[in-house]
C-alpha cells in the first residue's frame, strides 16, 4: 500500500512518525512549503526575535503524545505554571473569569451574580439551539453580556448566535455558582480550571522546534518539501503537482484545509459547492520586541485576554516569558505577541494591524511612549481558526464519507474542521490513530472526540 502524507504540520508528522515506526516500505511525506511545522512553525524575524504563528501552549491528552515530546527535545525544555489574565474595566481579573468576577466592579458583579442565579434557577428544556443561547444559560445574561459575548466576537471573529454547540466540553469553563459564591465572599483567586494549567515549552527555536525535530528523525528520503499540490484525481488516485509532476497512492492522508480538497478534488464536482460552505477566521500575529526587561505587572503573566473593544487583540503572550531564548539577547530583552482575528463579518485593515497593536499596547500600560522598540513581525494567516458554524456537523457528514471511499482521509486542525480537536496533541494523534486504521485496522478515536485513547503498541523500526 502507498501512503501519501499531504501536510507536514503535525497532523502529517505524526502520521509519517508513526508509518516510520511501523517500518511501512512505501509512504511519502509531501508539503509546500520547504519547511515543516505547519501552523506550528516557528519563525526568527531580522532582528533575531523567535515567534510562533499564534499563542501555542503544548498540554497533552495522551502518553504516547509525552513520549513523542520527548522523542523530539528530550530535556531541552521549560517547564511553566499557567499564568492567565483577563484585563478589562482597568484591572486584571484571573482566568477563567466566570470564576473570579468578584473582582469586578459591584455594578457589573451585581449584573454577573444576578444573571447566574437567574441560569441556575431556570428549568432545563429543549438543547440550545447555537452557542450564543448556550452561553446564555450557563453563565447568565449579565455575564454574557460583561465578557462571554463580547470576548467570543473577537476572538471568534463571527457572532456566536452564528455558531453549533456540538464542539465544546473542555474548550469552555462552565460555571459552579456555589464556587463563585464561595471566592466572592472570601476574595478568593480561582484559577486551577483547564487542561494547560501547567505547560511546557522549547527552550530555543520556539514551537516549530518540536516539529523539525522530529522531522529530522525520519528518512530523509521520505520526504518531500516544497511540492505543492494543484489538482487531486480521486478516482485515479494521483495527485498533481504545480510543476506538472504527479504521485500515485492507494491511501492519502491530507491536513489540507478540507475546503481546499473539495476544490482541488477534480472529479467531485457535486462536492465542490460544499466548499463555500466551510467557515473559517484569518489571525494576525504581531510580534514587538523591545529592549530592557517587562514590567513589574507582567513579569510572571503568560498570556492575557482582552474582551472589550478598545484595543485590536483577543490574546496577548508574553512571548520572552516562555523562554528567554525567544529574543536576541536574553536578559536585555523581552516580546509581547498579539494575535487579531479576521472574519468578512470583522474586516481588519492589515496595513495598519501593527501599529494598531502598539497603540493598543500602550493603552493598556504594557508599554509607554519611552520604549525602546526593535522589531515589529506581522505574519497573516489565511486559516486561522476552523469555525464551529451551525450547520457543520451536517456538512462533514456528507463530505467526509464519499473522500474516504476514495482513499482521502482528511484529518488535522483544518483537515477535520473540527476544532475541539485541533491542538497539537490531538492533530498528532489523528495522524497516528489514522495510520494504524490504515495498516492495522484499528478504529480512530481522536476525530470522533473519544480521546485519551493509547494506540497499539509495536516494534519501533524507525531510524533514530
Amino acid at each position: 500500500m502507498r501512503i501519501i502524507v499531504l501536510g507536514a504540520g503535525p497532523t502529517g508528522i505524526g502520521a509519517a512518525w508513526r508509518l516510520a515506526e511501523h517500518g511501512h516500505p512505501d509512504w511519502l511525506l509531501i508539503d509546500a512549503a520547504d519547511r515543516p511545522g505547519g501552523l506550528s512553525m516557528s519563525v526568527v524575524d531580522d532582528a533575531g526575535f523567535t515567534w510562533d504563528l499564534g499563542g501555542h501552549v503544548l498540554f497533552s491528552h495522551y502518553r504516547y503524545f509525552d513520549r513523542l515530546m520527548d522523542h523530539a527535545l528530550g530535556d531541552a525544555w521549560c517547564e511553566h505554571e499557567r499564568e492567565a489574565w483577563v484585563w478589562m474595566r482597568e484591572r486584571w481579573i484571573p482566568y477563567p473569569f466566570q470564576n473570579n468576577v468578584w473582582r469586578l466592579p459591584d455594578d457589573d458583579l451585581v449584573r454577573c451574580l444576578e444573571g447566574l442565579v437567574d441560569a441556575h434557577r431556570a428549568p432545563a428544556t429543549a438543547p440550545p439551539t447555537d452557542f450564543a443561547e448556550w452561553l446564555q444559560r450557563a453563565f447568565g445574561r449579565g455575564l454574557c453580556d460583561v465578557f462571554m459575548l463580547p470576548y467570543n466576537f473577537k476572538v471568534w471573529a463571527y457572532e456566536p448566535h452564528t455558531m453549533g454547540t456540538t464542539w465544546m466540553g473542555e474548550r469552555v469553563a462552565t460555571v459552579d455558582l456555589a464556587r463563585v459564591l464561595r471566592n466572592l465572599v472570601l476574595r478568593r483567586d480561582d484559577v486551577s480550571w483547564g487542561p494547560n494549567a501547567t505547560f511546557r515549552f522549547p527552550r530555543r527555536g520556539g514551537t516549530g522546534a518540536i516539529w523539525e525535530s522530529l522531522v529530522r528523525q525520519l528518512p530523509p528520503e521520505r520526504l518531500a518539501l516544497g511540492r505543492a499540490v494543484v489538482a487531486i484525481d480521486t478516482a485515479g488516485q494521483r495527485l498533481h503537482f504545480r510543476d506538472g509532476s504527479t504521485e500515485r497512492y492507494d491511501a492519502l492522508i491530507s491536513s489540507a484545509p478540507l475546503a481546499d480538497t473539495l476544490r482541488m478534488a477534480t472529479d467531485l464536482p457535486a462536492l465542490r459547492p460544499l466548499a463555500d460552505r466551510f467557515v473559517h477566521s484569518s489571525s494576525h500575529i504581531i510580534g514587538v520586541g523591545l529592549e530592557g526587561t517587562p514590567p513589574d505587572a507582567l513579569r510572571t503573566k503568560c498570556w492575557m485576554y482582552f474582551p472589550e473593544g478598545d484595543t485590536p487583540f483577543y490574546r496577548v503572550t508574553v512571548f520572552s516569558n516562555y523562554s528567554e531564548n525567544n529574543v536576541a539577547h536574553p536578559g536585555r530583552q523581552w516580546s509581547l505577541m498579539a494575535e487579531v482575528s479576521e472574519s468578512p463579518a470583522k474586516p481588519v485593515d492589515a496595513a495598519r494591524v501593527v501599529a494598531d497593536v502598539v497603540a493598543g499596547f500602550r493603552r493598556v500600560g504594557f508599554i509607554d511612549d519611552a520604549a525602546r522598540i526593535v522589531t515589529r513581525w506581522h505574519r497573516r494567516l489565511a486559516y486561522g481558526y476552523p469555525t464551529p458554524w451551525l450547520g457543520r456537523d451536517a456538512v462533514l457528514d456528507e463530505v467526509q464519507p464519499v473522500l474516504e471511499a476514495r482513499g482521502i482521509l482528511s484529518r488535522g486542525r483544518f483537515g477535520a474542521w473540527k476544532y475541539e480537536v485541533s491542538n497539537q496533541d490531538h492533530s498528532a494523534m489523528q495522524g497516528v490513530e489514522t495510520v494504524d486504521r490504515l495498516l492495522l485496522g484499528t478504529p480512530e478515536s481522536t476525530v470522533t472526540g473519544q480521546m485519551n485513547a493509547e494506540p497499539p503498541a509495536v516494534a519501533p523500526a524507525l531510524r533514530r
